[in-house]
């Protein structure tokens, strides 16, 4: 008998412990604050999913030269942060207004290719002009690291909704406004950096403008600033859950 009672403490001693430990154990997640943090999420998805549609293509800056009357044709390039892309277009594509090639989406032989600064070391020349390729790396650097952050911050709050745990809404939020600013730096980075290459020659006359990739890319450091603002309003202690309780706490500390 001495043995059975011995195993019997044994287990109300171990489920004391549990009932202790439980105790101490954080609430999980209502579903009010489960579905503010899920549609949270979801703008930050946007934002890294325009993150990604704008690093991975090469529609950044547009290069078109000037419309020639004694050929058929006409010369554009684009590229983004690893690949150019040279364009022949066929002038009567082009519009009659228009006095320079483009734009870059239209039909023609096109001739694209990687970065080499990436492999050898060795800068691009486009329309005899040359790139500065410590401005092309970094921005392509930042880049990546934003969407590192990015990476770090979706995984944060998917434990956070997979455990019930509010406290990883703080790191989160911190990984989402960080790649945000980071994403805006690369692009200021490569604003140089084509701005250096137009500098670097004027043989060959030509106007340069952004293209949508920019414009996502803009969107997307902007989305992802404002999701992580959203993780850290979800985060505060004792925060209303309605906007107007705080003017009503406030007016009734002044009325006292």
């Amino acid at each position: 008998m001495m043995w059975p009672n011995f195993f019997l403490q044994e287990q109300e001693r171990m489920a004391g412990l549990r009932g202790r430990a439980g105790g101490k154990r954080r609430p999980a997640l209502t579903d009010a604050q489960e579905g503010k943090i899920k549609l949270a999420f979801f703008v930050a998805i946007v934002g890294v999913t325009l993150t990604v549609l704008a690093v991975g293509t090469e529609f950044w800056v547009e290069l078109n030269t000037y419309k020639q009357n004694h050929s058929a044709m006409c010369e554009a390039a684009h590229f983004g942060l690893w690949k150019l892309c040279y364009k022949k277009l066929w002038l009567e594509d082009v519009e009659v207004e228009r006095a320079t090639c483009g734009p870059a989406e239209l039909p023609g032989e096109a001739n694209c290719s990687y970065f080499k600064f990436f492999s050898t070391g060795e800068n691009a020349r486009i329309f005899q002009r040359t790139t500065k390729k410590e401005l092309n790396i970094t921005a392509a650097v930042i880049s990546l690291l934003s969407i590192t952050l990015m990476v770090m911050g979706s995984l944060c709050i998917t434990m956070a909704l997979s455990k019930g745990v509010e406290f990883l809404l703080k790191p989160a939020s911190c990984f989402f406004m960080i790649s945000g600013i980071m994403v805006l730096i690369s692009l200021e980075v490569f604003r140089h950096s084509v701005r250096w290459l137009i500098g670097s020659d004027q043989s060959v006359p030509l106007e340069y403008e952004y293209s949508w990739s920019v414009a996502c890319a803009v969107a997307a450091g902007a989305v992802l600033i404002f999701g992580g603002g959203c993780f850290i309003l979800l985060s505060l202690p004792g925060l209303p859950k309605k906007p107007w309780q705080c003017c009503v706490r406030s007016t009734a500390t002044s009325s006292a």
